[in-house]
């Protein structure tokens, strides 16, 4: 079996809202490029990478896939995940590995899980995101803690969800700290909380609002502070865990966030970390030196939250419930559209490989929308309604 051929499609789905955070707004829809892996067997594998269009990155790639064969990964790993030096194209092999390992899956009749060792669960949990919005169902902004509360409430309802993390770093520190305090006492506690200000806030912001929250007992303070030594600095000081999506983001960095003691949990991302099996080597080392194990989102579509249930699936030590930005979209580009949340959980797929298949109706309608609209990335660090707004780090 040979690859013959890489396909690329950008698609744009409206969200319910716009959602805020310290670097900028998501202007009412997530954009992901899919990815289709064409082997001359006839044999299509599916995949899906974010941040902005990467069509053209995906396509000076092709050259480098053509002819081998969907199950030599580690082939394609050495060809494609170094772009020149220490520059790193993991975002870009990811998605190629997702869609082999959907081949994969096809040709033996076995869902991708069967592939990273077997399911250990057959459903996995998701929680709330909340996140400051503007433009929501029924109008009006999200202003203060009480609105996001409410929120709150409403998907733990709605979808069964049975925890949240706050993108933080929007509203002022305290504001938000009152969002996790009003959650706490709307919800119970045996109700997940985490806060996430994307390491914007300074270390003594960090520190202040964490020994506030300490007596909430959170699941953990997700990047309090801005690189491996602000969170260092914050986990010596603050009695919650401290857990990473953004340092160390890469192995590269894995080792000194260790020796530094920068974290207590790793949150793994498809993208960031080589995809699915790369997935399964930092869990590996995670298990090691002890450290904790939780489940990233980047604005995924229904290809990638596959690939990522399917891989969660795998993972004994992951206990957390997963973070989506699902519950935000309001449709998805594969056959039978949103997958159901069903008492917080998001089942599986059982079907070969990835267990989703495309709408070609769906994926026309969204990659026109995406030519409409086009990349926001380009202006993704704006604010629509205060046009001279600029993204600042440490100076909450």
């Amino acid at each position: 079996m040979k690859i013959i051929d890489l396909r690329t499609r950008c698609v744009a789905i409206p969200l319910n809202a716009q959602l805020r955070h310290n670097t900028g707004v998501h202007p009412g829809y997530f954009l992901r490029t899919i990815v289709e892996v064409i082997t001359d067997e006839g044999i299509v594998g599916l995949g899906e990478v974010g941040g902005g269009d990467q069509r053209g990155a995906l396509q000076k790639l092709k050259p480098r896939i053509l002819g081998l064969d969907p199950f030599q990964l580690e082939t394609m790993k050495l060809k494609v995940l170094r772009s020149i030096y220490y520059l790193s194209n993991a975002r870009l092999y990811a998605a190629l590995e997702m869609a082999c390992l959907d081949i994969q899956g096809k040709v033996l009749g076995r869902p991708l899980s069967d592939l990273l060792g077997g399911r250990v669960r057959d459903e996995v949990p998701f929680i709330a995101y909340l996140f400051w919005r503007y433009d929501r169902p029924g109008g009006g902004h999200d202003e203060r803690a009480e609105d996001l509360a409410e929120h709150c409430v409403e998907l733990h309802e709605t979808l069964g969800v049975n925890a949240m993390k706050l993108k933080a770093g929007v509203m002022a520190p305290k504001e938000e700290a009152r969002v996790l305090e009003l959650c706490r006492r709307n919800l119970g506690d045996d109700f997940g909380l985490r806060i996430d200000p994307n390491g914007v806030w300074s270390v003594p912001t960090a520190v202040q609002i964490g020994r506030r929250l300490e007596d909430l007992n959170l699941e953990y303070f997700e990047d309090p502070a801005w690189g491996l030594e602000g969170n260092a600095a914050v986990r010596k000081q603050v009695r919650i865990p401290v857990a990473t999506n953004m340092y160390p983001a890469k192995f590269d960095d894995l080792g000194p966030a260790i020796r530094l003691g920068a974290v207590d949990i790793v949150l793994t991302d498809l993208h960031y970390w080589e995809g699915p099996r790369g997935v399964k080597d930092l869990v590996a080392v995670c298990n090691t030196f002890g450290l904790g194990v939780a489940m990233h989102s980047g604005a995924e579509f229904g290809i990638e939250l596959a690939a990522m249930i399917h891989t969660a699936a795998t993972l004994p030590t992951l206990t957390f419930a997963g973070d989506a930005h699902y519950h935000y979209l309001t449709d998805d580009i594969i056959e039978g559209g949103l997958m159901r949340y069903e008492n917080g959980c998001i089942r599986v797929p059982t079907g070969p490989g990835l267990g989703v298949a495309l709408d070609e109706d769906k994926m026309k309608f969204y990659s026109t929308l995406y030519e409409k609209k086009g990349d926001y990335y380009a202006r993704f660090h704006q604010d629509p309604y205060r046009p001279d707004w600029v993204p600042t780090v440490g100076g909450l």
